[in-house]
């Protein structure tokens, strides 16, 4: 760590995400203008992974016992190989970070379980504020963190809001803390 870094692990309150599975939330502190917030949640069951890809498997070769065709014992290998491709590239999120920096913007970024990152920018002059929204699914309340911004023709304006932490979604408490950090740096721009 570089000097003047202050890492710290959130760890003296557990968090879960809005369907109860555990997830951690880490807070790096750069200096009084930065500070990146790193969610992350749990990685590939394993376990999971062979259950899934057992019933498939099982499913193809009793249709194969049942029509004798051999496509279909390879449809179903084809399938479940490029079925986990897909979900491990482009689905399971390992971790999510925002890092916000004073007067430059805020760094939004996803690692997935490939390895594959992807990562937006946007400037401090295009955002109005972070706040903790609420949306209604089904019969229940989720909270989420996001950003507003600002509306180039009328700076009092929304144009549009960026949703933060969508793939780990963490409860109300985890946003909570964040939030609180990103409006301490917001208060001193």
């Amino acid at each position: 760590m570089q000097n003047g870094d202050q890492h710290y692990s959130m760890e003296d309150e557990t968090y879960t995400d809005i369907d109860g599975k555990a997830i951690s939330l880490e807070c790096q502190s750069h200096s009084g203008f930065c500070r990146e917030f790193t969610v992350s949640s749990a990685k590939v069951s394993i376990g999971r992974v062979m259950a899934y890809t057992c019933a498939v498997w099982l499913s193809a070769y009793i249709i194969f016992f049942v029509t004798e065709n051999t496509a279909v014992l390879s449809s179903a290998i084809i399938i479940t190989l490029v079925g986990m491709m897909v979900h491990i590239h482009f689905v399971k999120v390992d971790h999510e970070t925002l890092l916000i920096i004073g007067s430059l913007g805020v760094q939004v970024s996803s690692s997935y379980a490939s390895g594959r990152e992807s990562t937006d920018f946007i400037e401090m002059g295009k955002i109005k504020d972070i706040v903790i929204n609420e949306a209604i699914h089904m019969q229940t309340v989720i909270y989420y963190l996001c950003i507003l911004l600002k509306d180039p023709s009328d700076p009092e304006a929304v144009s549009s809001v960026v949703p933060l932490f969508q793939s780990s979604k963490p409860r109300l408490n985890c946003l909570v803390k964040v939030y609180k950090s990103c409006q301490e740096i917001l208060a001193k721009c």
